[in-house]
C-alpha cells in the first residue's frame, strides 16, 4: 500500500511552528512525519536545527495516528548508540508502532562542530554503524549486556523501558555498499529523489534487492523510502522561488561532505543560480505533472513518498497538496 508522508524541514523552522506543521500534516491525511536530526542547519542566517528526539515526544503526545521518525540521525558520534537506543525505547513504549529510526553514516557539518574530533573516511563511519545497528538492536533484546565492540562498550547495560516491538531501522544510502547493507540489516531503505536515474536503477535499487535476497531478518513488508522534494504552488513563479532556500541541495557530495560550517555552506549555496537551485526539484504548478513525475518512483519500487517541500507557508502547500496531488496518488497507484 502507497503510504505518503510530510518531512518537517527542521533546518527552516523553530520547534513551536515544526510542531504545528507535524500536528497539521496528520490532519491533512499524511501517513507518516519525518525529521532531519541536524545539530547545525544548512544554513547560517535564519537556520533552525530543533533537538529532533525531544521534538518526535511532543509529537507523538500531540498526534494519535501517524507513523513519525528521524530521517536521518547518525547513532556514531555525537550520541553513542545505547543512548539511541534508550531514547528509541522510550519512544517505542510511549507510542507502539509508531516509531521509526532512520539512519545514516553522518555528515561532517553536524558531528565534528559538536564533538571536535577530525572527520573520519567513509570506512570508519560505515563500520561504526553497522557496529551501532548490532548493539542498539541487542539492548532492545537483552538484559545486562556487556558489549565489546571494536568503536563500541558496554558493560552490564540495560534498557529498562524497552519498546513494546521492535523499533524498525531504515537505513539511508547513497552507494552500492551502504544500499546492499540497508537490504541485508534493516527494515527499510531511505533515500532522496531529483539524482541521476542510473543510480537509481543501477546502483541504489538492485543492492536493495540483492541485500534483501541475504537477510535473515524476515522482514515481510520492508519499507522503500524516499524523500521527494516537490514546490507546488498555483503560482509557478512562486514554486520556483521557493526553492530558494533549499539551495545547498544542489550541491554536489564532493562540494558538501567535509563543510563543518553553515556559514560556508549557505555561501556556496547562495552563489548557485535559481534553476541549480530547483534542480533536485519537482517545481510545477500543474498537479498531474507532479503526479507523472512522483510516479516515476513508484513504479521504480518505492512504496512510501516523504514529500518534502521548500517554502515558508507549509501549512498552505499541505492543504494544496493534499487537496490537488495526494488523491490523485492514491487513486492512481493505490
Amino acid at each position: 500500500m502507497l503510504k505518503l508522508g510530510y518531512k518537517a524541514s527542521a533546518e527552516q523552522f523553530a520547534p513551536r511552528p515544526l510542531m504545528e506543521f507535524g500536528i497539521l500534516a496528520e490532519q491533512s491525511g499524511f501517513d507518516s512525519v519525518f525529521i532531519s536530526d541536524h545539530f547545525q542547519p544548512w544554513k547560517h542566517t535564519d537556520g533552525h536545527a530543533p533537538f529532533s528526539l525531544a521534538w518526535l515526544g511532543a509529537l507523538g503526545a500531540r498526534t494519535e495516528r501517524v507513523v513519525m521518525g528521524t530521517s536521518v540521525l547518525t547513532p556514531t558520534f555525537r550520541y553513542h548508540p545505547s543512548i539511541v537506543a534508550q531514547a528509541f525505547g522510550t519512544l517505542g513504549s510511549m507510542f507502539p508502532g509508531r516509531v521509526v529510526l532512520g539512519i545514516g553514516t553522518g555528515e561532517g557539518l553536524n558531528e565534528v562542530p559538536s564533538t571536535g574530533q577530525p572527520w573520519p573516511e567513509f570506512k570508519e563511519r560505515y563500520a561504526r554503524m553497522r557496529e551501532s545497528v548490532t548493539l542498539m538492536r541487542r539492548l532492545w533484546s537483552e538484559d545486562r549486556l556487556t558489549f565489546e565492540g571494536q568503536y563500541y562498550h558496554t558493560e552490564n547495560a540495560t534498557i529498562y523501558d524497552k519498546p513494546e516491538q521492535m523499533v524498525p531501522i531504515y537505513v539511508a544510502a547513497a552507494g552500492a555498499m551502504v544500499a546492499k547493507y540497508a537490504g541485508r540489516m534493516a527494515e527499510g531503505f531511505i533515500c532522496t529523489s531529483g539524482k541521476n536515474p542510473a543510480l537509481y536503477t543501477d546502483t541504489l535499487l538492485p543492492n536493495v534487492a540483492a541485500g534483501r535476497a541475504e537477510s535473515k531478518l524476515g522482514v515481510s513488508d520492508y519499507d522503500m523510502m524516499i524523500e521527494v522534494k516537490v514546490s507546488f504552488d498555483t503560482d509557478k513563479a512562486q514554486a520556483l522561488e521557493n526553492t530558494r532556500h533549499w539551495a545547498a541541495l544542489a550541491l554536489t557530495p564532493e562540494e558538501k561532505m567535509s563543510v563543518e560550517d553553515p556559514a560556508e555552506m549557505e555561501r556556496l549555496a547562495d552563489a548557485l543560480p535559481i534553476e541549480r537551485a530547483a534542480s533536485r526539484w519537482i517545481v510545477s504548478d500543474d498537479p498531474e505533472e507532479h503526479v507523472e513525475r512522483i510516479g516515476y518512483y513508484v513504479k521504480l519500487g518505492f512504496n512510501h513518498l516523504v514529500f518534502h517541500a521548500p517554502g515558508p507557508d507549509q501549512a498552505r502547500f499541505m492543504r494544496l497538496y493534499a487537496e490537488h496531488v495526494m488523491p490523485r496518488l492514491r487513486k492512481k497507484f493505490g
